[in-house]
């Protein structure tokens, strides 16, 4: 196959994903805690599984944002909308594990003088832009995020009720000369509320919502669809799969 000429398969996860839902209350830990005060350390880790969230962590901060931890983590949940049995941001159990950074690591990592900050044991992503799109994203993950956000737009304004907040999206985009022309296979699988939904059923909420996202075209005769493949997915989120 010429370098110029593939397909190239991207995944996104929605809000509602469990690993998602872990990241997001870290997050909203950190920005609590910058808040407060921008010269703050947090490594803040969640678990979340069954009616309960676990947090967990070194913080160098505010010791009053350690007592907001289980108010913070409610709300990221409710907001993404989480009010199923096993899993409801009003009942399920908050353990907050945070603690004061260790003094002898903050020696490690502390500028002092003429020395540069150390470096701690966090990993640093990367990525690269490209003029595929305009949005300057490869076209892959750029739509994958994208069909799931318009998803999430329709759910939480009310326009599909039956959608739940977890979802997993996988786009395959065919390359030619190097241009991204048509989708050859698209993957998505979505919680609903209603257990008679069929995965016919599903596809019939969600397909017009994805066709609308990709570009004019990219969709023939040829795209495979695979929609929630396994049957149904009415048990979602840190119930179904702990993040």
């Amino acid at each position: 196959m010429s370098r110029q000429n593939y397909v190239f398969t991207s995944e996104s996860v929605s809000e509602g994903h469990p690993d998602k839902v872990c990241d997001r209350i870290s997050d909203a830990v950190l920005d609590a805690f910058l808040a407060e005060d921008p010269q703050s350390r947090v490594a803040c880790e969640t678990f979340a599984t069954t009616d309960r969230v676990v947090i967990g962590g070194e913080v160098r901060g505010p010791g009053a944002v350690i007592a907001r931890v289980e108010e913070i983590a409610r709300d990221c949940v409710r907001d993404i909308g989480y009010e199923q049995d096993g899993f409801h941001w009003a009942n399920m159990k908050v353990d907050s594990y945070l603690h004061a950074q260790s003094a002898d690591i903050a020696q490690g990592v502390d500028a002092s003088g003429s020395k540069d900050e150390g470096a701690g044991d966090q990993g640093i992503m990367f990525g690269y832009a490209t003029d595929e799109t305009p949005e300057l994203m490869p076209a892959p993950i750029l739509y994958a995020h994208a069909i799931l956000k318009r998803l999430t737009e329709v759910r939480k304004n009310g326009t599909e009720p039956k959608l739940g907040p977890d979802a997993k999206s996988q786009l395959s985009i065919r390359y030619i000369d190097g241009k991204p022309v048509a989708a050859t296979s698209i993957v998505l699988s979505t919680q609903h509320l209603d257990p008679a939904l069929t995965s016919a059923d599903v596809r019939a909420i969600v397909e017009p919502y994805i066709r609308s996202t990709l570009p004019q075209g990219w969709i023939t005769a040829e795209t495979e669809w695979h929609v929630n493949p396994t049957g149904k997915l009415v048990i979602g989120g840190p119930d179904g799969d702990c993040g």
